[in-house]
């Protein structure tokens, strides 16, 4: 087994936001990078028997760009975290290259669905479970379609997945809702009723103890992106229900969100004010605020900022590497929130693995 050792670095910000009338604060730090020098975007990333799993992805092995001739790859790599103040270890390969599908962490193993590679989209469905030092792999059932770019939570014991394209040539997005339930995997994968509202890829899920919930995502029209505001929740027994439209788009921001109470906290993402800009080296960067929905008051407000190197007068020159990442999945932890790996401009990917603990 291979082990890479990255000097932990803490730094601390404070961000904050009511929950239940009490006031939520979260205390950023970054864990220690993953052993890769560029990073990973779309990696699968989850818990599975209480190790952090970061798996899959793609980059540009030159830190390179699209726009200067570089060619993206894929990866199968597996790596673990045992602790906040350990290293990562390898840990095994995926069946093959895959990134940008839906991580959903189960009492089971970590279920990674769907996502994408140099070949093409794929339908695969795996659980990921670590025993004995080494990550061991289980075929679920498999989509009824390719699918890349979904996103997707656990409600109870049903996993469910909504949006993305079928295929890397793709100009529309998919309106499609499928739900799997872990104890009855034998009937496979059900296609539900979808929400009131536009196809979507990029989306930004999130799960409570009985609903799925939708946020933000882009819909592909002719291939051409409009970034979407609209926000909904989805019961087994009532079915879908509209909420109050988010401040700005989040997409792609780290999925599934961060739920506690009656408050949902979304991290960041891409709100399309900078889409057609092509700054390319330039870009500065997606958004760093977290927005907390309160669903008993069907309102938004803006909760503060993700930990950045942005901070502090004493950084002369920031470290892109350390700006809020998207195209990566939210992982809760060791009582944390970890943010794992991501692109934190076009093209531009992170090892680094951003921590918040939750202060009340």
């Amino acid at each position: 087994m291979k082990r890479f050792a990255v000097s932990l670095i803490l730094i601390f910000i404070q961000t904050s936001c009511m929950s239940q009338g009490k006031n939520i604060s979260f205390e950023w730090g970054l864990l220690n990078n993953i052993p890769d020098s560029v990073g990973f975007a779309g990696s699968f990333v989850g818990v599975a028997n209480d190790v952090l799993v970061v798996a899959g992805g793609s980059n540009f092995p030159d830190g390179g760009a699209p726009w200067l001739g570089s060619k993206k790859v894929w990866y199968n790599k597996i790596f673990v975290l045992k602790s906040p103040s350990s290293i990562w270890e390898e840990a095994g390969t995926l069946p093959h290259s895959i990134g940008y599908g839906t991580s959903v962490s189960t009492p089971k193993g970590l279920v990674i669905i769907g996502g994408s590679n140099e070949t093409g989209h794929s339908a695969d469905v795996v659980l990921l479970n670590y025993k004995r030092d080494k990550i061991q792999i289980d075929t679920m059932p498999s989509l009824p379609f390719p699918l890349a770019n979904t996103c997707g939570g656990l409600v109870g014991q049903t996993i469910y997945v909504a949006g993305g394209i079928l295929s890397p040539t793709s100009k529309e997005t998919e309106n499609v809702f499928l739900s799997l339930d872990l104890n009855k995997l034998e009937k496979g994968w059900t296609s539900l009723p979808t929400w009131p509202g536009e196809s979507r890829m990029l989306a930004v899920a999130a799960a409570s103890k009985k609903n799925f919930y939708l946020f933000s995502g882009a819909k592909l029209e002719n291939g051409h992106r409009h970034y979407l505001k609209d926000a909904y929740s989805y019961n087994d027994k009532t079915g879908w229900k509209k909420l109050k439209d988010l401040p700005s788009a989040v997409v792609a921001a780290p999925s599934p969100a961060y739920t506690l109470n009656d408050g949902i906290f979304l991290f960041g993402g891409d709100d399309g004010s900078l889409a057609d800009s092509n700054l390319k080296e330039l870009h500065p960067g997606f958004s760093n605020k977290i927005l907390c929905y309160n669903e008993v008051a069907n309102e938004w407000e803006i909760a503060g900022e993700i930990f950045t190197d942005k901070h502090g007068d004493s950084v002369k020159k920031p470290n892109e590497s350390i700006w809020a990442p998207v195209t990566t999945a939210l992982a809760l932890w060791q009582n944390r929130i970890i943010l794992a790996g991501g692109e934190v401009r076009p093209a531009t990917r992170t090892p680094h693995v951003l921590s918040a603990t939750i202060k009340h």
